[in-house]
């Protein structure tokens, strides 16, 4: 049976060979094309408006050069055009099965308290399968349904083993806990490679040399990403408690994997830090004088404590600059600074630097990682300030380590 995803793509490409779109670009424009509807959710048959894509090539610009982004437009332009001259809509009645059960889906995450982040993936994956079942009746889904989507993923798509296992995780949570149902047998499909890359790590020199083509809150997010060993996301989601200038120490809360962890604050970042507090109280301020909602509070503590986002303490360390729309509560809130800011900053740091490395944000972390084993930090202890749940994983940065000397402080000290 010919999957409806793939179909779909098939006469895509038959539509772009007719249009003599040159042969070797024609798999780049169906990976934006899928890329884009991955992102964004949504069917396959339905037409993305403006604003969204608009947005979607926003962040785009921040991982791809300029012709890239530039082609990804233009093949989203002409998947338009495909669809308008073709019609892959599925039968009334197993459509809106299918929209039942993504609302009934997102219903079950919130109840459970999973992360906003996490939803969005397991809906992705929802309606990936739902294309590659050619909108089978939900009731009618079976475990073979899932291993052959697993097995699709593996040899056709090549993904990574993580990127696999975050689709089975995804539908057993579906299957589980919203359709009710159980695999019939085990699941045994065609297992994805484990991919495993030296992570790209900066020198010393090379950060110094992006901090210094970094400006205000950019540089302060940078220089604490680096000098506390933070992924990017967990910067960004700071609150003013989170930070204690007293003790030295920053307190990560729902890290990877939904733990908190506590790791080092280095010392010549705590003037800057004060400066930037006093700057948001402002924000602060201000807010409450508008008496805007408070800011997200996690799990059921809104419920709980439903005046505790408005008090200081809970306050973003990163607050955006405009208020915007709570996805889950539709409350038109102040959130905190988007990733997308800091990456588009930072690349352009890098391209201003000459630095050839493939290296974003996320290097950082590495190298704050990589120069700590270098100054003779016991790999326990970086395992700790990272969060890692297996030493296996810290041990990979033991591969790009340049040396081994005496000392623990924060690399963002030893300058």
């Amino acid at each position: 049976m010919i999957r409806r995803e793939k179909g779909i793509f098939e006469g895509f490409r038959n539509f772009l060979e007719e249009k003599n779109i040159n042969e070797k670009y024609i798999p780049h424009y169906v990976r934006w094309v899928r890329g884009c509807y991955n992102s964004l959710r949504r069917d396959l048959t339905e037409t993305i408006n403006g604003d969204e894509k608009k947005d979607w090539l926003l962040d785009l610009s921040t991982k791809y050069e300029d012709w890239q982004v530039k082609q990804a437009d233009y093949a989203l332009k002409l998947y338009t055009y495909f669809l308008s001259n073709h019609n892959y809509r599925p039968p009334e009645s197993a459509s809106e099965a299918w929209k039942k059960l993504e609302r009934d889906t997102r219903r079950v995450l919130r109840l459970k308290h999973r992360s906003y982040r996490t939803e969005q993936a397991y809906i992705k994956w929802l309606l990936r399968f739902k294309n590659y079942v050619n909108c089978k009746n939900p009731e009618e889904l079976l475990g073979s349904d899932v291993q052959s989507f697993l097995t699709y993923l593996a040899v056709e798509e090549k993904v990574s083993a993580s990127t696999q296992n975050q689709a089975l995780n995804a539908l057993v949570f579906v299957f589980r806990h919203v359709l009710r149902k159980d695999f019939e047998g085990y699941i045994d499909a065609v297992r994805a490679k484990e991919k495993r890359r030296l992570p790209v790590v900066l020198t010393r020199r090379e950060v110094n040399q992006i901090f210094a083509r970094l400006k205000g809150v950019h540089k302060l997010m940078a220089k604490l990403i680096y000098g506390c060993g933070l992924r990017v996301s967990e910067c960004t989601r700071l609150r003013i408690k989170d930070v204690d200038l007293e003790k030295g120490i920053v307190v990560v809360r729902s890290g990877k994997g939904d733990k908190d962890r506590i790791t080092i604050l280095p010392e010549n970042i705590k003037d800057d830090l004060l400066a930037h507090m006093d700057s948001v109280k402002t924000i602060y301020d201000e807010d409450r004088r508008e008496n805007v909602p408070g800011v997200w509070l996690p799990g059921a503590l809104e419920k709980k404590y439903p005046n505790a986002g408005k008090e200081w303490s809970w306050f973003w360390l990163f607050p955006s600059r405009s208020l915007s729309v709570d996805p889950v509560s539709n409350t038109v809130r102040r959130h905190h600074i988007h990733e997308a800011t800091l990456q588009r900053a930072f690349k352009k740091a890098v391209r201003e630097a000459g630095i050839t490395k493939n290296a974003t944000v996320h290097s950082l972390r590495h190298s704050f990682a990589t120069h700590l084993l270098e100054n003779g930090y016991d790999i326990r202890t970086v395992q700790e300030l990272l969060g890692h749940k297996n030493v296996q994983t810290t041990m990979i940065y033991t591969h790009v380590a340049r040396k081994n000397i005496l000392g623990v402080k924060s690399p963002l000290d030893v300058f």
